[in-house]
């Protein structure tokens, strides 16, 4: 919940705590792992006012400042569709619709009654079910390669890597 309250303090738009961080917490519990230990946490907003580079730096070294024991990465996915040649995202739930892995597409953030709001690109079903989908919208190269990188499979030996999610392509928001 720290976390949360810390990405909730910079008061930027559309801004979630996203994927690994949220994707491996569901892992390890459906394993009965204590929670793993984060490379780092993913925060991602939409602002496409102010897409600089240095902006997204200010705001992790603010992070860092405020939670040290954590490593963040914030990404504003106003200009996130540059470094994917894909066509401009329209929000932070849009842009998730075109990460490699169909359960990455997971954030939450604290909503103004500091309730957990929830979004996911491809819903979360297949989540919960341990499987781990390609998602389409990206190359499948792309998805092999996280796999190799990122030894899923020997970290949560229950996963089941399926090239088509069980669950319809169609995202939620739940509070």
């Amino acid at each position: 919940m720290r976390a949360l309250r810390c990405v909730q303090a910079l008061n930027l738009p559309q801004c979630y705590i996203a994927a690994g961080f949220i994707r491996n917490l569901v892992w390890d519990a459906l394993h009965k792992y204590a929670p793993s230990a984060l490379n780092d946490i993913d925060v991602v907003f939409y602002d496409p006012e102010d897409t600089s580079a240095e902006r997204e730096q200010y705001l992790e070294q603010l992070l860092q400042k405020t939670m040290p024991e954590m490593t963040w990465q914030v990404r504003n996915q106003a200009r996130m569709h540059e470094k994917h040649q894909d066509p401009p995202y329209a929000s932070t739930l849009d842009a998730m619709r075109f990460w490699p892995e169909k359960e990455t597409a997971i954030a939450v953030r604290l909503d103004m009654n500091q309730r957990c709001e929830v979004i996911a690109a491809f819903g979360v079903q297949s989540l919960f079910e341990l499987k781990l989908s390609h998602n389409p919208a990206r190359p499948w190269h792309v998805f092999q390669q996280r796999l190799d990188d990122k030894q899923w499979l020997t970290h949560w030996p229950k996963l089941i890597v399926t090239t088509q999610c069980s669950v319809a392509a169609k995202p939620i928001h739940h509070e």
